[in-house]
């Protein structure tokens, strides 16, 4: 486990870093240069969400999802072996959505309002789910 939870403490820090990242001012007055750069941040912050669900499957032997699918699979199965409640699961759907969009995107077509709501619970998510995996890896 201990490889695990420094993967996961490192995962941790890029998010921390990436989170300070973004904007405080009004997204009225970035370019679009800029709303690209803030987009990837939350495609950023989700991945490494992801990748911290990678590793606590890791750390309690649960098969990661494969296939087309797999990012919708590995945040149902969180759930499913109590890693995650319903509620976070339910916050974290609009990043997984915005990651395939920003996956498929071109830069052009991100519109402040599509990501601007994501950016206003951002910091509780990350803290609830902090809470949660921690919960989580007391048990084992």
């Amino acid at each position: 486990m201990d490889k695990h939870q420094k993967r996961i403490e490192a995962e941790y820090e890029i998010i921390e870093k990436t989170l300070k990242l973004l904007p405080s001012q009004s997204f009225s007055t970035l370019t679009d240069l800029e709303l690209a750069g803030v987009a990837a941040l939350i495609h950023n912050f989700y991945n490494g969400i992801e990748n911290i669900l990678k590793q606590v499957f890791q750390i309690k032997r649960i098969k990661i999802p494969e296939g087309a699918s797999y990012h919708k699979e590995l945040l149902l199965k969180a759930v499913t072996h109590n890693i995650l409640s319903d509620e976070l699961a339910d916050n974290l759907k609009a990043y997984l959505a915005f990651r395939h969009f920003f996956t498929h995107a071109y830069a052009l077509d991100l519109k402040q309002e599509k990501f601007e709501p994501l950016l206003v619970d951002i910091i509780s998510i990350f803290k609830n789910f902090k809470k949660e995996i921690a919960e989580t890896l007391t048990d084992i």
